[in-house]
């Protein structure tokens, strides 16, 4: 509609233009009225407006995983079988916790076959596919999570650590808790792109929380 009205606009302003030259002496013909000309131009300038609004580089930037590189971005952490069963699922939640992101949707669940076969799609070529998702479908529940704040994908995989545990950072949740990599205990998203991708996989948008911590009230004293 917008665009419509916009066209309709240069339509109205080529008109008056053409009125204005028509009947202008000869020698005034070379110089439209300033009002055709105020008229084109205010015209020409909403209709590029309007395209360049069209772009995808002026879109909304924020998705379900939040915005890449600030506060609101967002990450998918699963706690495994393995993380479950041995009762490790607060200890991991205290890590991120601790280092200050915020904990927007949790769940626990057992994955279908088709949920777990799409969330490991990428290693579907990999000869432990098919027993990856055995596994994850085994019947012990996996904790679900999504954790929100600036860098968490990138933090995020700092906590958790390297995926072969005997590589892992002493401090980090592989390093201190796992063995072996069949068993290490968590996955967290690996990309921004990654974090979109699972996220909306394993939940919905209206499961996702926005809200704003609530201050204790020491901290609200000292305001």
């Amino acid at each position: 509609m917008f665009a419509n009205s916009l066209r309709q606009g240069l339509r109205t302003a080529s008109r008056s233009s053409a009125r204005a030259f028509s009947t202008l002496p000869a020698r005034a013909a070379t110089r439209p009225s300033l009002g055709a000309g105020v008229a084109m131009g205010a015209a020409i300038a909403g209709y590029a407006m309007y395209e360049v609004s069209k772009s995808p580089l002026l879109l909304e930037s924020k998705t379900i995983a939040g915005e890449k590189g600030t506060a609101s971005e967002r990450s998918f952490v699963m706690i495994k079988p393995d993380g479950v069963s041995r009762q490790l699922v607060g200890k991991i939640i205290s890590r991120f916790e601790e280092r200050g992101y915020k904990l927007v949707a949790v769940k626990s669940l057992t994955p279908s076959p088709a949920l777990a076969r799409e969330h490991y799609s990428d290693l579907s070529a990999r000869p432990f596919y098919n027993g990856l998702v055995k596994y994850i479908t085994s019947g012990t529940p996996v904790v679900a999570m999504v954790w929100e704040g600036k860098d968490v994908i990138k933090q995020g995989r700092r906590i958790v650590g390297a995926t072969n545990p005997q590589d892992a950072d002493p401090g980090s949740v592989r390093g201190q808790y796992a063995v072996s990599v069949g068993r290490n205990l968590i996955h967290a998203s690996d990309a921004f792109d990654s974090a979109t991708k699972e996220i909306g996989l394993w939940f919905a948008p209206e499961e996702l929380s926005d809200y704003e911590p609530i201050a204790w009230p020491w901290v609200m004293a000292d305001n």
